[in-house]
């Protein structure tokens, strides 16, 4: 790479890592951990790109993007913050960051999109969006997860389109508070916001005062597949005739809708009309690594509810992370806000977590079964297990890295263990060479040498 990078961030161990990474790939880097200063050399005309946080002693980096975009248009601005929610990644889109990076972030990934950044920085300067300042900071979705992050940024890019939007996951994932966040943070949000149900399209007159109530705001259609076809046929003849104040139309399904418009159970010209953008809510098993986020976001909300102080022990956040939870987000929430109210000290052990949850279906772990079990077989049981609990659809892309990672991780950490952290013992032991095995620690951030993520 070739070119200045300013950064600006709070935290010194994150802007020695970052100048360390970008000088040694032939950057110049300027690092601050002032906003201040850093508007101080964009003006001065400094730097190709901008690397930034969000939470700043002096102030916010989010809110600075119009100002960068006003000094230097075109200067690409990448931010990255540990305030991982939708409303992050929509405040970043419409302020027009380059790009967002969530913490902990990868850096093998930054430095990607930086050298990307660089390779831009003479396209055309786009305009800057001031950021909303009258929005609701408290949003229901919280996720670090690539694939929740991924999901923050399509939502961000659909947010303000007037194309109808198709909501489809597992019950208990989200779906509606998706919906309400869309609406909320688009364009109309000072609109009404409209649920319509099965009886309100099939009245005689319920499609013409569902126009008038929505008033060009959103039409929300719960459950759309499992309309009856009276009723399907009823939206698509209000969606061809909306009157003068069309509402966006955003749908939500448990069921896929292409499958269900080849078994008949879904009009075809519906589908069409209905299909502008789909978003894929994850389940709950697709972001494992976001349960205790999530456990630690509900705690707060009992607590500011009234019910006390709360943390979960290290034994009952492992667990939790290997259930199936069926009942998806739902399910964790109702889980932790009793359990907030019914445990019997501030530390919530296993044993109560496992008391709530009931026969709840665990993932189990990768080795181990019966008695005199093969291996292969033991790992073929916890695999179709894993297939089983995602019902009729697939799991997430990316399948045979997870699973060899989570192969991998355990094995070699029970190898340190019986060499007593000897890695050339443990590389023996293993049948690899010692720089493959430290890299392979490195990698998988393996208890022994683990390093600390950036925060």
């Amino acid at each position: 790479m070739d070119g200045t990078v300013l950064v600006a961030d709070d935290d010194r161990t994150i802007r020695t890592v970052l100048t360390q990474a970008l000088t040694r790939a032939g950057c110049r880097v300027h690092a601050t951990s002032s906003l201040t200063t850093l508007m101080r050399w964009v003006a001065e005309g400094k730097g190709d790109v901008v690397i930034s946080d969000v939470v700043m002693p002096d102030g916010n980096g989010l809110e600075m993007l119009p100002k960068i975009a006003q000094d230097r248009p075109g200067l690409p601005v990448i931010v990255i913050s540990a305030q991982n929610t939708i409303m992050t990644a929509i405040k970043a889109a419409e302020a027009e960051a380059y790009d967002y990076l969530p913490k902990p972030f990868d850096l093998p990934e930054l430095m990607k999109r930086t050298a990307k950044a660089l390779a831009e920085t003479q396209k055309s300067p786009s305009s800057s969006v001031a950021v909303e300042q009258d929005r609701p900071e408290d949003l229901p979705l919280v996720g670090r997860t690539e694939v929740m992050q991924a999901l923050y940024r399509l939502i961000a890019r659909v947010m303000n389109t007037d194309m109808p939007l198709m909501i489809t996951g597992e019950s208990g994932t989200g779906k509606s508070l998706i919906a309400r966040a869309v609406h909320d943070f688009s364009d109309r949000r000072t609109l009404p916001f409209v649920t319509a149900s099965e009886s309100d399209l099939m009245a005689l007159e319920g499609p013409a005062r569902l126009l008038a109530e929505v008033k060009g705001g959103t039409l929300l259609i719960d459950e759309l597949v499992d309309l009856p076809d009276e009723a399907q046929a009823r939206l698509v003849r209000m969606m061809d005739s909306p009157g003068s104040h069309a509402p966006r139309i955003m749908a939500t399904s448990q069921k896929d809708p292409a499958a269900a418009m080849e078994a008949g159970d879904l009009r075809q010209d519906l589908y069409y009309r209905i299909s502008g953008t789909e978003l894929r809510v994850p389940s709950l098993r697709e972001r494992v690594e976001d349960i205790a986020l999530l456990s630690a976001h509900f705690l707060i909300k009992a607590e500011n509810d009234g019910a006390q102080h709360r943390r979960f022990s290290e034994e009952a956040s492992e667990m939790m992370r290997h259930c199936a939870w069926p009942g998806n987000v739902r399910q964790l929430e109702n889980l932790v806000r009793r359990l907030a109210l019914t445990a019997r000290s501030e530390e919530i052990s296993r044993s109560e977590v496992a008391a709530a949850l009931g026969p709840q279906t665990e993932a189990g772990p990768i080795i181990g079964g019966t008695v005199n079990e093969k291996l292969a077989d033991s790992v073929a049981r916890h695999l179709q297990r894993y297939f089983d609990l995602h019902g009729d659809i697939l799991p997430p892309p990316g399948l045979y890295a997870r699973i060899l990672r989570e192969v991998e991780a355990p094995l070699i950490e029970i190898a340190l263990t019986a060499t007593g952290g000897n890695q050339a013992k443990c590389a023996e032991l293993l049948g690899i060479n010692r720089n493959t095995l430290r890299k392979k620690i490195t990698d998988l951030d393996i208890e022994v040498t683990r390093r600390r993520k950036l925060m």
